[in-house]
């Protein structure tokens, strides 16, 4: 087995072992399109590879974690495998069309929109605005199943996260924490400043793909009124 002292810093990545199961590929430490799209294409390649023994490959922002079955993974193939891949360069495919989510901002459905519009010293309309005008990137999924960390928010809204979490959020509300924006798949605890609910199912596991995205999407938010919301939420459920 390759030793830990072997597993030398590279030029823009490096390569940590986890215990005795597990390597994590570390990229650069910033939320950045590039650097999540290396993180990706790793990952990628990792289940492109089908290296015996691999039990699992998460990719995050900026790191991919792969886990394995020490007792049947070729160690030395599998490090030699990661080294090789994540020093390739990456090719993102041209701009994909977002996928439009809807949001009923505000209200009882987004009760910290007026907080948002405070710290970004603007009307709540105007929150809405930014917010739906943007497309956002999925940088990659986590906490719950389905939940999509998307970014990059507008500075003058990126609001801090809550001091004080909430125990429990709705299914389907729409959040920011700082530079971050998401949708709570599931009823869940929260600590993101909510500013709206979509009535889009997230996470199903009775769909042939339960997960309705994927790290490397793209979203675009765009607002409803409560009516629709409602409508819409009836018709999903």
């Amino acid at each position: 087995m390759t030793s830990v002292v072997a597993l030398l810093s590279q030029s823009d990545f490096r390569l940590v072992p986890a215990g005795d199961s597990a390597l994590i590929v570390e990229f650069e430490a910033r939320i950045d399109p590039a650097v999540n799209a290396r993180a990706i294409a790793l990952a990628d390649a990792v289940r492109a590879a089908a290296i015996a023994g691999i039990r699992d490959v998460v990719p995050t922002y900026r790191s991919v974690a792969v886990y394995f079955d020490p007792l049947s993974t070729n160690y030395d193939a599998l490090v030699a495998s990661l080294e090789q891949s994540a020093a390739q360069p990456v090719v993102e495919p041209p701009d994909r069309r977002p996928m439009r989510i809807p949001v009923c901002y505000g209200g009882e459905l987004g009760p910290d929109l007026a907080r948002v519009a405070e710290f970004g010293h603007m009307s709540e309309g105007d929150v809405v605005a930014l917010h739906s005008s943007a497309s956002y990137r999925v940088f990659m999924l986590g906490f719950v199943p389905g939940f999509a960390y998307m970014g990059i928010v507008d500075a003058r809204i990126a609001v801090p996260r809550r001091s004080t979490p909430r125990v429990r959020v709705a299914q389907g509300s729409v959040g920011i924490a700082g530079g971050q924006t998401g949708i709570y798949p599931a009823e869940t605890p929260a600590g993101w400043q909510l500013i709206g609910r979509t009535p889009v199912t997230l996470f199903d596991l009775s769909r042939p793909e339960p997960f309705l995205l994927r790290a490397g999407d793209a979203v675009q938010f765009y607002p409803i009124d409560r009516g629709q919301f409602d409508e819409l939420w009836e018709a999903s459920r």
